[in-house]
């Protein structure tokens, strides 16, 4: 198949990439790295001369704190509406668009809601679609995961209320394989949460980085929500990943059903210790 790939330099675009180059599809790139802004592809007619010959449509682009140059609003939302609209009009056969958990009816930051609109658009849309909504991605070259190892590396974990927060972290290779599933699936218009086999809390997880990589578990340091937020304030414009909005989607949760996404494809998602072993 051709395949039109947005956001193919990150680290979710990069793993699906390689899978579709693995099973002899073509990928047309849409990155700024190619030449392609997002923030200026916000009509129809920016996107049609790039759908030519196109098969399948996967986008990919997201970001998890704005800038200057980056909003959630033209990036999640304008750009790719823009695209859905033209894949519409060229009568595309199938386009999976990479989402967010919580990016539904009870979104509540901007980065959810921006997420949900460009969700509720192609849904609407005479399409054959996916909406894939991913928990937390870790595997090779992810910037959440570099933080996370950073933080469990520390001699103790400072971690807000504890770090009793449930995450149901899910490996790339099962949100690839649940990209290639959309491109044969006799299944279509379906909205599917990826996460991994289990849930388990953030200060299990970060001891879970530590025990793989041959350390002792050490002691978990409690900050009072409260606390947290306020430090976020400020640290936010040194790393991006601790804003307030995205402590406020942690302590919120950040779990769902696994099963109809092992129901999907075929299998159950990868378990943490078989997914680290795979880093």
């Amino acid at each position: 198949m051709n395949v039109l790939l947005t956001g193919a330099s990150g680290f979710i675009g990069k793993h699906i990439k390689e899978k579709l180059l693995a099973k002899d599809h073509k990928v047309k790139e849409v990155t700024r790295s190619n030449g392609y802004d997002f923030n200026q592809m916000t009509t129809k007619e920016d996107w049609l001369p790039l759908l030519k010959g196109i098969d399948v449509v996967i986008n990919c682009v997201g970001i998890i704190a704005e800038n200057r140059s980056q909003k959630f609003k033209t990036l999640h939302s304008q750009s790719p509406i823009s695209l859905f609209y033209a894949c519409a009009d060229r009568n595309i056969n199938r386009v999976i668009q990479i989402s967010a958990l919580g990016a539904d009816e009870h979104a509540f930051t901007p980065y959810q809601i921006s997420k949900k609109e460009a969700d509720d658009v192609l849904k609407a849309l005479p399409l054959s679609w996916f909406v894939l909504r991913p928990s937390l991605v870790y595997g090779r070259g992810g910037k959440s995961m570099e933080m996370f190892q950073s933080l469990a590396r520390l001699p103790v974990l400072p971690l807000i209320d504890g770090g009793k927060q449930m995450i149901q972290p899910v490996h790339i290779s099962d949100l690839t394989n649940a990209v290639l599933t959309c491109l044969t699936s006799s299944e279509t218009n379906i909205t599917l949460d990826i996460v991994g086999a289990h849930s388990i809390a953030l200060k299990e997880w970060l001891q879970l980085i530590r025990t793989s990589k041959g350390k002792h578990c050490v002691a978990v340091i409690s900050i009072p929500f409260t606390i947290s937020m306020v430090i976020a304030h400020f640290v936010k414009f040194i790393v991006p990943l601790i804003s307030p909005d995205n402590l406020r989607m942690l302590q919120n949760g950040n779990i769902a059903d696994v099963k109809p996404l092992a129901k999907f494809i075929g299998r159950m998602p990868l378990d943490l210790k078989t997914g680290w072993a795979k880093l």
